[in-house]
């Protein structure tokens, strides 16, 4: 069986603050609401769900206790229908999507609905407080470093200049600024009177971004142990940073084509270095076209997680895409990061892109910290 997307929504992202536009709400709220607008758009389709699983990272607080669970009951979806949540890192939320769409495929249910939420206003970056992050047992190689920090390793190792990560972010803050109002923001839904991506910064300029210094360098230095010594060029400054913040995807996989907004042609999971940390969602990409027998220059719009501005200029380097192609309405850099929530967030994205130039095949890739990534390319439904 051949799963398709019925439809996917997502919410505007939020500052991760105690006065961000989503904060005052609850996670399996902020979920609620995508579920009633997937209800609108497709005729009560996402009340009839077999299923619904969510990622998510800090599953702790406000999103502990099975977040998916305490959705599905906030939401009213069937008491038989199944929940349950996953942490697969900042590429869960896409994680998701690929479980809903592999069971669909087996037939271990009919239609689930998959994505992610990440509320960091309500529960913070490593608010698990897992041992993990300071246990010294582990080799140097795979002792952890916040995120950052390897990727000013991966900048410095690689090659990447200060220079062309500044570009890089003024395009992403240049064209999520260019997509308002247009078709490429149409599935996303204004909740709690947010109607915009509240972290992007539209007066950024080449001038305001060669003025900041790097921001990162005492972080560094905390972790100098499991960095072995070595003293890091620290080249990213915060505008090279994806903004935390608060923010859920949410899409309908179904065995059925009609009325479906695509069909999942492949889906690939990787690890990868996890020195490296944020190069699995290349090796993901890679078994993805793979599957699919299509190459990059088959794609349409191509979704690029930018995990620090070090991967989408490595991205673009390496693989020699067309750049009308790739994050057409912006990118993480202006628009935040909500961890758990960003590869639903990001297929939502690609649909939109993808019925606004009419095209046919999209590619989603997101990566993560310690070696984690996933890519799916989708074919648009006529």
């Amino acid at each position: 069986m051949t799963a398709y997307i019925l439809d996917a929504v997502r919410t505007p992202r939020a500052k991760a603050r105690p006065d961000g536009g989503l904060a005052s709400m609850k996670p399996h709220e902020l979920v609620g609401g995508l579920i009633d607008a997937l209800d609108d758009r497709n005729g009560g389709a996402a009340r009839k769900v077999d299923a619904l699983i969510l990622g998510a990272v800090g599953q702790v607080g406000a999103q502990g206790a099975n977040v998916a669970l305490v959705s599905k009951m906030h939401a009213g979806l069937p008491d038989e229908a199944y929940a349950f949540s996953l942490n697969n890192y900042c590429v869960s939320g896409l994680t998701a999507i690929g479980q809903a769409a592999q069971m669909v495929e087996a037939g271990g249910a009919k239609t689930a609905l998959a994505g992610g939420v990440e509320m960091m206003s309500r529960v913070p970056f490593m608010g698990d407080k897992a041992d993990y992050y300071e246990d010294a047992s582990f080799p140097p190689r795979t002792r952890y470093i916040p995120v950052v920090v390897a990727a000013d390793r991966l900048a410095e190792d690689i090659g990447v200049s200060r220079e062309e990560m500044d570009a890089a972010a003024l395009t992403s803050q240049q064209k999520t600024a260019a997509a308002e109002g247009t078709p490429l923001v149409k599935s996303r839904i204004a909740m709690n009177g947010l109607d915009k991506e509240e972290p992007a910064r539209a007066s950024t300029t080449a001038e305001s971004l060669a003025a900041m210094p790097a921001a990162f360098g005492a972080l560094g230095e905390q972790y100098a142990e499991a960095l072995e010594g070595r003293v890091i060029d620290h080249r990213h400054t915060v505008a090279h940073a994806p903004p935390m913040c608060d923010g859920a995807g949410l899409a309908i996989v179904t065995g059925e084509a009609a009325g479906a907004r695509a069909k999942i042609v492949a889906y690939a999971e990787s690890g990868g270095d996890p020195a490296a940390s944020l190069t699995a969602g290349f090796n993901a990409m890679d078994r993805a076209l793979a599957k699919a027998k299509l190459t990059l220059d088959d794609m349409d719009r191509i979704e690029f997680m930018e995990a620090f501005a070090v991967t989408i200029v490595k991205f673009m380097r390496d693989r020699k895409v067309d750049p009308e192609k790739v994050n057409v309405g912006g990118g993480h850099m202006a628009k935040g990061h909500p961890m758990g929530a960003t590869g639903a967030i990001l297929l939502s994205s690609l649909l939109d892109a993808l019925d606004a130039c009419e095209g046919r095949y999209g590619i989603v890739v997101a990566h993560g910290a310690q070696g984690v990534g996933s890519a799916m390319i989708v074919e648009r439904m006529a």
